[in-house]
């Protein structure tokens, strides 16, 4: 037992004591934080104003009026605070601390709100009878001098039967915009919306119909759902039953991946330099391969711990740790160990089997498409985690700690007693991977020249 620890000390330490190790786990986190610092500076550069002129041509005579009174500096501001309330109403459902504090000093609000922009200034132009479309379209050519003096941003043409219909059951007609190149995404997004309110209304008013009773008929308020669990209602966070199976689901396939690469090429890479040999002369092969999966997972576990850490710092930022169940961190690591036994075990056969890091490709494939499986049919593993899909896979080692995983932090949490037979089974699978990995570890590692199969793998898990 001594000799295995101090093989995963080694193994350890030489591993987190590495500048690339360092600077590869911290750059993520550093680099979120970095955002996260510069984030407030970044949304306080507003968007330009925006001021011109929209020429109609209205054969109707019906919409460039009502046209211009939508796209009045007092209306387009009711409708941009109108927007500001339901983005962050929105947000606010996701991220409660987006509600807590006024829309100025909160740095993802003020993001909204430059988002959103000023009230853009503009004045809607009949285009005289007698101009020609082609004529008309010239003031929105950059270097058109008339153009830049009248300050024409976009051309609305009317289609004769936009408010009456040729025939009854013909459809109504629509309009053709012509815009200025590069103009505010915005001010397209205005117009539209002018043209839209204006045209149904001259539409209603031609149909004899009272506009404010069709709005009520057609009006029907949105509510949030409630969820109804054993402890209680809460309010549905659709984002959020989303978004946490997600994290715990990425922090696991990160932590496991992690130490199983590093011991992966670690063991490659003492075979090849022949550092293996002098090892086997200290200790056993059981004892080398069992030091280094207990030292690369030591290493996992430092990821799992700092990015965790890190997800529960921006969770408590955000005021939105009550989204988080203590009991999931307690599946988390048990399914980590699981899941890092299965999976290292199976790597380090492979480390021990083969001379370079080519020759271990072919075989990590297989394996490698087995444990993504998961992360493939996440979405249908959330919308049903009680389906027969996500039941039968929880009991596929080493698949099932990661659907299982998904399944726990799901709105629907699976039965106790399915969670405690995916345990068992991927224990008992834990157990058959370290063993056969043993088995192929004493023969293959001083082994060189062709790489083995499959077949010649479970050869030498065979022998006695």
């Amino acid at each position: 037992m001594k000799k295995i620890f101090l093989v995963a000390s080694r193994e350890f330490i030489a591993t987190v004591a590495t500048k690339g190790f360092i600077l590869g786990l911290l750059a993520t986190p550093l680099l979120l934080l970095a955002v996260v610092a510069l984030l407030p500076r970044l949304v306080d550069d507003a968007p330009p104003a925006v001021a011109g002129e929209i020429a109609i041509i209205d054969p109707t005579g019906e919409v460039a009026g009502p046209l211009a009174e939508q796209l009045a500096p007092a209306v387009l501001r009711a409708r941009l605070e109108a927007d500001r309330e339901r983005i962050e109403r929105t947000v606010a459902e996701v991220v409660p601390a987006m509600g807590s504090t006024p829309g100025a000093t909160n740095p993802m609000a003020r993001s909204v709100e430059n988002r959103l922009g000023s009230v853009p200034m503009l004045r809607v132009t009949v285009v005289g009878e007698g101009t020609s479309l082609d004529a008309a379209k010239i003031p929105l050519k950059a270097d058109d001098p008339e153009g830049a003096e009248s300050g024409r941003l976009a051309l609305v043409v009317i289609h004769d039967d936009a408010v009456r219909r040729r025939a009854p059951e013909t459809a109504f007609g629509s309009y053709d915009l012509f815009v200025r190149a590069k103009l505010d995404d915005r001010v397209k997004d205005e117009i539209r919306r002018g043209l839209r309110e204006t045209l149904i209304a001259a539409r209603v008013r031609e149909a004899g119909l009272d506009r404010a009773d069709l709005d009520a008929i057609m009006k029907v308020k949105s509510v949030t759902s409630k969820t109804v669990t054993d402890s209680g209602e809460r309010r549905t966070n659709d984002v959020a039953n989303l978004l946490v199976p997600a994290g715990f689901m990425v922090l696991l396939l990160l932590s496991v991946f992690t130490g199983g690469q590093y011991l992966l090429m670690s063991t490659i890479e003492e075979k090849s330099n022949r550092v293996m040999e002098v090892l086997l002369s200290a200790v056993s092969p059981f004892e080398l391969m069992t030091g280094k999966i207990l030292g690369q997972m030591a290493v996992g576990l430092v990821v799992l711990a700092l990015y965790a850490a890190f997800g529960g710092l921006a969770l408590t930022l955000f005021a939105s740790i009550g989204l988080l169940d203590p009991w999931l961190i307690l599946f988390l690591l048990v399914f980590y160990l699981l899941a890092y036994l299965t999976i290292a075990s199976l790597m380090a056969a492979i480390g021990s089997a083969v001379n370079d890091v080519r020759e271990a490709q072919s075989l990590m494939m297989p394996m490698m498409l087995l444990v993504m499986l998961p992360w493939l049919l996440w979405m249908p593993i959330l919308r049903d985690p009680n389906s027969a899909l996500a039941t039968s896979l929880s009991f596929i080692p080493p698949v099932g700690n990661f659907v299982m995983l998904l399944r726990i932090s799901s709105n629907t949490p699976p039965p106790v007693w399915q969670t405690a037979l995916s345990i068992a089974v991927s224990a008992a699978g834990a157990w058959a991977a370290v063993w056969f990995a043993s088995r192929v570890f004493r023969v293959g590692v001083l082994m060189s020249g062709k790489p083995p199969d499959f077949a010649t793998l479970v050869r030498w898990a065979r022998m006695k």
